[in-house]
């Protein structure tokens, strides 16, 4: 038997911590220290948001609107616990291994896990600087795309087959992958309709979403293509870089503190016209360059085929998933079981129950936002 490595016993050592004369502390040299008794309760906090925040701001209160009523927590807000409940669920650290531009991608492309992290610093700038509730928009941005499937767009494609009334991820997010964690109804709002095609969301904080959500991928995404060599700096449309600048840094800035700035301006969360047909330019050129080029067309189609194959299957041999998809109704429980799939999970299926060649599967660019 081996012993363990000297860094092992090392942490080992500091398993109960350094006991003191009154408590446990983390480090043996621990002196930091806060007045005692002024603990800040959640009624505290939420008496602080309506100090601090603009009068049109979405207020915390209580445990909350949920569809099962709970008791409210101690410490917490309605929507700090919500943005928790994300970070922790399954749907959220699945988000680690689904295609946001690029399938597989490598250490330094975005996955929808790191979009959804730029989409929710994007969001917290935004309700900053205007008074809006940062932790709400916090929490949606964080939640907005966990109802996206492996492969990117093309799997809401893929899912329309089964789906009456089509798949689209943000209400399937809301409804379907998160539902059971009895989120506030601001926060699936926001959630399900994030996506600019949507209904308008029904509070500020969602409204700034969705501006973070396009200005993050509009931005993430070309940054990510001029560093796979799909485009180059030189080839922005002239609006985008006169306007925006050709970073994504630049580009950041140029966006949020426009949104910020209008908003504070004209009491509505939008961008003004100059800005917001640079955005528009980047868009465009994304979705010309980027997300509809030949390679990434072929890349949706095989995705389709695909997640079409491995729904079907499982409709077919419903005891082959787990037992929490095989509902009444097998195929909404094929869908949802392939949908929560990250790509390196879906494609190895494919290649194991489907007899998928792996020469023919998708490794390359494919359709953002």
């Amino acid at each position: 038997m081996h012993e363990p490595l000297p860094r092992a016993r090392q942490w080992a050592h500091t398993m109960h911590g350094h006991a003191g004369d009154e408590i446990v502390t983390a480090h043996a040299t621990s002196d930091a220290r806060v007045t005692r008794g002024t603990q800040v309760r959640r009624e505290q906090r939420e008496e602080s948001e309506r100090r601090r925040l603009d009068p049109s701001a979405t207020f915390s209160s209580g445990a909350g609107n949920r569809a099962v009523a709970e008791e409210p927590d101690e410490y917490r807000t309605c929507f700090e616990r919500d943005r928790d409940r994300i970070v922790h669920s399954a749907a959220f650290r699945r988000l680690a291994g689904k295609t946001q531009v690029v399938v597989y991608p490598t250490d330094h492309q975005r996955t929808r896990l790191t979009h959804a992290l730029e989409v929710a610093q994007c969001a917290i700038a935004m309700a900053r600087g205007i008074g809006a509730n940062v932790t709400l928009a916090d929490a949606m941005a964080l939640g907005h795309d966990c109802g996206h499937g492996p492969g990117g767009h093309a799997s809401e494609d893929a899912f329309d087959a089964f789906i009456p009334e089509g798949y689209d991820h943000g209400p399937w997010g809301a409804d379907v992958v998160l539902a059971g964690l009895n989120l506030c109804a601001e926060t699936l709002d926001g959630i399900r309709n994030h996506s600019w095609s949507r209904p308008a969301p029904s509070t500020i904080e969602g409204e700034l979403v969705s501006w973070a959500d396009r200005i993050a991928y509009c931005a993430h995404d070309l940054e990510d293509a001029i560093h796979a060599g799909i485009v180059a700096e030189a080839d922005l449309p002239e609006v985008v870089r006169d306007v925006a600048g050709v970073t994504r840094r630049e580009q950041l800035a140029t966006f949020l503190n426009g949104v910020i700035e209008t908003t504070m301006a004209t009491g509505r969360v939008g961008l003004d016209p100059v800005r917001a047909e640079a955005l528009a330019a980047m868009r465009r050129f994304n979705y010309e360059r980027i997300y509809t080029r030949p390679e990434s067309v072929e890349q949706s189609l095989t995705v389709v085929r695909v997640l079409q194959g491995l729904v079907e299957y499982y409709i077919g041999q419903p005891h082959e998933m787990p037992a929490e998809y095989r509902l009444e109704d097998l195929v909404r429980g094929a869908v949802t079981y392939v949908g929560g799939m990250t790509d390196r999970f879906a494609f190895e299926h494919a290649q194991r129950l489907l007899g998928w060649d792996p020469r023919r599967l998708p490794r390359g660019i494919g359709r953002g936002a």
